[in-house]
């Protein structure tokens, strides 16, 4: 796939450009894509802001990936 990013003055990535060819390959796979909402229903933000305090609360409990996947691994 032939991709082009565009930046800002900052080199802050703002824009991907790809050919038309390759998205209608995109859009064959995935027809709702011209229909999807960027924004968030207030009640998946409301969950997320509950998870996020629960996990401040709980600090404690976070641990690195890496132990995750060695207790896993045992």
């Amino acid at each position: 796939m032939s991709v082009q990013y565009l930046s800002d003055e900052k080199g802050q990535i703002t824009a991907v450009q790809l050919l038309i060819k390759e998205w209608e390959i995109i859009k064959s796979k995935y027809p709702d894509i011209d229909h999807l909402e960027a924004k968030l229903p207030q009640w998946h933000k409301e969950l997320i802001d509950a998870h996020l305090a629960d996990l401040e609360k709980n600090s404690y409990l976070i641990r690195p990936i890496a132990e995750l996947l060695d207790e896993l691994d045992k």
